[in-house]
């Protein structure tokens, strides 16, 4: 194995192999000890893409909330939050995963007017705000929202970042990853996807192309163009397999510029980054 290979798996705590059911309960009891450990919560807060991250995500949390309201007597719930700029391509996806979590609430928030208000203020002030600005300002934009839903619900948000996007700071930073709470946190793409097999979630919602769809001009842009390697390398890179120098060598060069993104901010006490 690669010296930084094994910095990277040990850092992300990524396992070889996984016993999908085992890694079900285990995320399930940890959402479940989170709010009972912080009983001013007594919600769920997540994004409903359509997307395998937040399918699987929201379905652990909606087990952990039916199994604590069961268990308490006290009520404690799953909030949905669907969150387009405009008009969602992928649409039935995202009503298909929402079928499959089964929330207790669903609430929409159309980002599209606030985003393009941002825009249109930063323009103004003498910005060119190009499509990958853009693309950052949509994930804080959600995040906005997601935060005054947890708060009107006493709720928690939930993220869906793992070990096979977080090695490349492939998350925007203070939007999409700045949640409380990581359940998918050590698991690479096909672990996840193993999980939601065992949860008999629908076949198309883990075997469609990932993609963050943030930029306008390349909508449904798919992560694996985005990245320049595929989660298969990825995978097998994070589970200890040798893969190809060159994609390594990709692999470790995303790690390292991606530093700062997992990392809180920087004090004059952290040394890490010298």
């Amino acid at each position: 194995m690669r010296p930084l290979q094994a910095k990277i798996i040990a850092d992300l705590h990524v396992q070889p192999t996984i016993d999908p059911a085992l890694e079900v309960r285990r995320s399930v009891d940890f959402l479940k000890n989170y709010l009972l450990q912080n009983p001013q919560y007594t919600s769920y807060v997540i994004a409903v893409s359509g997307g395998q991250d937040s399918t699987l995500a929201g379905k652990l949390a909606r087990l952990a909330t039916q199994e604590l309201t069961t268990e308490t007597g006290q009520t404690y719930q799953l909030i949905a939050i669907r969150q387009p700029y405009g008009q969602q391509l992928d649409e039935p996806d995202a009503l298909a995963a929402l079928a499959f979590i089964d929330a207790d609430r669903v609430i929409t928030t159309n980002i599209k007017t606030a985003t393009d208000a941002m825009t249109l203020a930063l323009r103004e002030s003498g910005l060119v705000v190009d499509d990958m600005s853009r693309g950052s300002i949509k994930p804080k934009m959600r995040m906005i929202a997601q935060y005054a839903v947890a708060r009107e619900y006493q709720g928690v948000v939930i993220g869906t970042d793992h070990a096979a996007e977080a090695f490349a700071g492939f998350f925007t930073k203070y939007g999409d990853g700045g949640t409380d709470i990581n359940p998918l946190w050590r698991l690479n793409k096909r672990q996840g996807r193993a999980m939601l097999q065992a949860l008999a979630a629908p076949a198309a919602l883990y075997e469609k192309v990932p993609t963050a769809d943030l930029e306008d001009d390349r909508p449904q842009l798919p992560d694996e163009v985005a990245l320049g390697v595929s989660y298969d390398v990825i995978d097998d890179y994070l589970e200890g397999q040798t893969v190809p120098t060159a994609l390594a060598e990709k692999i470790e060069a995303l790690y390292l510029a991606s530093a700062h993104k997992r990392h809180e901010p920087v004090t004059i006490y952290d040394t890490w980054f010298y």
